[in-house]
């Protein structure tokens, strides 16, 4: 089950404004504000480490993991950076690495986004757009990509404000990216042979 953690919450404005914008993404997923000018801020996390679970923090290189995970082990076992001049974190994670905390669960702290690949997210994926996923399904077309195509259940949606343009993209990107993980040369060969459709398409036109 995905939960956002939001870091280094003293570090940002009109956090009650993101909140919101965040919730509207991410319908039905817990979020979690931390940040680590507060001795005990981890403690929002530990409901979710509990003996036998195992959870794995993803996210961009510098916002925070590393520093996370040391609080959760009460020592500083993981190299830490600093702030750049422009407020963020300095990428230091190199590799994935498991740690076994007190009370019994199990945290690995990972790479940057750019080092993971997206690998058998279909239930996270399912869960955390749902209502999307359900509007899918009632598109005239089984593979409809919610941009240009007629009787498309998702763009009525937006149309309506029932459901916003932002939540959307952000979908269409993470199915994109999953279809990739599943078969990387098939989606590229797909592609391929998209562009060249066009070219073809463009071709027959100019020589009209």
């Amino acid at each position: 089950t995905p939960v956002i953690v939001l870091t280094k919450s003293d570090l940002g404005s009109n956090l009650e404004s993101f909140m919101r914008s965040m919730e509207s993404v991410a319908v039905g997923t817990d979020i979690v504000v931390t940040s680590s000018a507060e001795e005990d801020g981890y403690k929002k996390l530990l409901p979710y480490l509990q003996k036998g679970k195992t959870v794995a923090l993803i996210g961009s290189s510098g916002v925070g993991k590393s520093t996370l995970i040391n609080r959760l082990l009460g020592e500083n076992r993981l190299a830490t950076n600093g702030l750049r001049n422009d407020d963020k974190g300095k990428h230091t994670t190199t590799r994935r690495e498991l740690f076994l905390l007190e009370q019994g669960g199990m945290v690995i702290d990972t790479p940057g986004m750019r080092e993971l690949g997206l690998w058998d997210i279909d239930d996270g994926f399912d869960q955390s757009f749902s209502d999307i996923e359900k509007l899918a399904a009632m598109c005239r077309f089984h593979d409809c990509t919610h941009t240009n195509e007629p009787n498309c259940a998702v763009r009525e949606a937006v149309i309506k404000g029932e459901l916003s343009q932002e939540r959307v993209r952000s979908y269409q990107k993470l199915k994109s990216e999953s279809r990739y993980a599943e078969d990387a040369e098939g989606y590229l060969a797909q592609k391929r042979q998209k562009f060249k459709n066009i070219a073809k398409i463009n071709k027959r036109n100019r020589g009209r």
